[in-house]
């Protein structure tokens, strides 16, 4: 093999491995539809990091080492994976993978533990699941997914609170549990699944007429919910928090870095939601209004976060490999902290210790490292703004 020769075959092998290595990472399959015989399975990204990454003793199974996954065009694996998982009352508990190929012995433990109320919607759980048996259902006609997604269904409905929010768990909702959840798309993430059945969506058929009521009627609710929990200041609406009391609609902390705030990621699906509604009313039309214009009040210039190598160091829930810092960034987009002050509207951080700090770097290295405290999700609220109020402005 002459000089040239070796060196094509260097690039190509090097090309090969970086490439292999690559699409077996853990969450390198496509964010959407691989082919015509593949769903989306972006939904479940974020339990199957919680369990490969996080420790969290509320689990029944625990990832093996070297654990597979299916691919997205594995359809009903993954549909029986989900039929596994779900619960007797219809809910599903969360922080698992979905896309794990699991061995006997984990299947067996799952079959075991069908008596569970740790059911949720956080993280993408149980909404998530339901929209894809929906659409697996679609695909393979196997009743049994359809059966089960009216079960998701209905787990949802009853989970509902009269006043029209959803806890972030049911039917256990002691402590933090209770409240209103815009956290992780809880509540918004169950109401997108109600409104696409209301809509008539072809992968929901197998609704009928009674249920896809009951879904119209907890849709409007969650509506009138979200409307009554939007921060009023100074006579103006802002946004929301990531949870609101279940009673009076105020905001309210969970965890005891997740103080009762003013945050943009969360109210930016919230918004998104209110603005996929096709006849929206004077009361969701101001909503979304004041709510953008907090988004671009609310805007930071100049700054990026970096994540940067840093000594292993082994938590309680996480062993950490990185650190993350503010860089000054001119070029950089906006960008919006996860929380804002409420009254002031000043951007805040918080370590486990519940105190509020002015900048990241005052937060230890666990949650510094271990959390999002900036993000960009309220910017696709303001992309698709020009275009809503074109309509709004067509239909009135």
């Amino acid at each position: 093999m002459n000089a040239q020769s070796k060196m094509r075959f260097v690039l190509f092998y090097t090309f090969f491995i970086s490439t292999t290595i690559f699409s077996s990472a853990l969450f390198s399959q496509p964010s959407a539809i691989e082919n015509k015989n593949s769903i989306d399975v972006t939904g479940f990204d974020d339990c199957a990091h919680h369990w490969m990454d996080i420790t969290d003793h509320e689990q029944f199974i625990m990832p093996l080492p070297g654990q597979k996954r299916y691919k997205p065009s594995q359809v009903r694996e993954i549909a029986d994976n989900i039929l596994l998982y779900q619960q007797k009352n219809g809910g599903w508990p969360k922080n698992y993978d979905m896309l794990a190929i699991l061995s006997k012995e984990q299947k067996k433990i799952l079959g075991e533990g069908k008596d569970s109320d740790n059911t949720t919607f956080d993280n993408g759980a149980t909404h998530s699941q339901v929209k894809y048996l929906a659409k697996a259902f679609t695909l393979t006609k196997d009743k049994r997914y359809a059966d089960a997604a009216l079960r998701g269904i209905d787990f949802m409905l009853k989970a509902q609170y009269p006043n029209g929010g959803w806890p972030q768990f049911y039917p256990d909702t002691k402590g933090y549990r209770k409240y209103i959840t815009f956290n992780d798309d809880a509540m918004t993430g169950v109401m997108n699944v109600l409104h696409i059945i209301v809509e008539k969506d072809a992968d929901y058929s197998f609704v009928n007429s009674s249920t896809r009521e009951e879904a119209k009627t907890a849709f409007e609710k969650g509506i009138e919910c979200i409307l009554k929990c939007q921060i009023v200041e100074n006579g103006e609406p802002t946004v929301w928090c990531q949870q609101h009391d279940n009673i009076d609609f105020s905001p309210r902390g969970a965890r005891t870095f997740e103080l009762p705030s003013k945050c943009g990621d969360e109210s930016s699906d919230i918004v998104l939601l209110l603005m996929s509604i096709k006849h929206p009313n004077k009361a969701i039309i101001k909503s979304v209004k004041s709510a953008v214009k907090w988004f671009k009040d609310s805007r930071i210039y100049g700054i990026r976060v970096a994540t940067i190598k840093a000594p292993k160091v082994v938590y309680k829930f996480r062993t950490s490999v990185t650190d993350k810092i503010v860089v000054k960034d001119s070029t950089a987009p906006p960008v919006w902290a996860r929380y804002y002050a409420l009254g002031t509207n000043k951007p805040f951080f918080c370590d486990r210790n519940g105190i509020p700090v002015d900048s990241l770097s005052k937060v230890g290295r666990e949650r510094r490292d271990g959390y999002t405290w900036y993000n960009y999700a309220p910017q696709k609220s303001l992309d698709e703004y020009p275009e809503w109020l074109r309509k709004i402005e067509k239909i009135n």
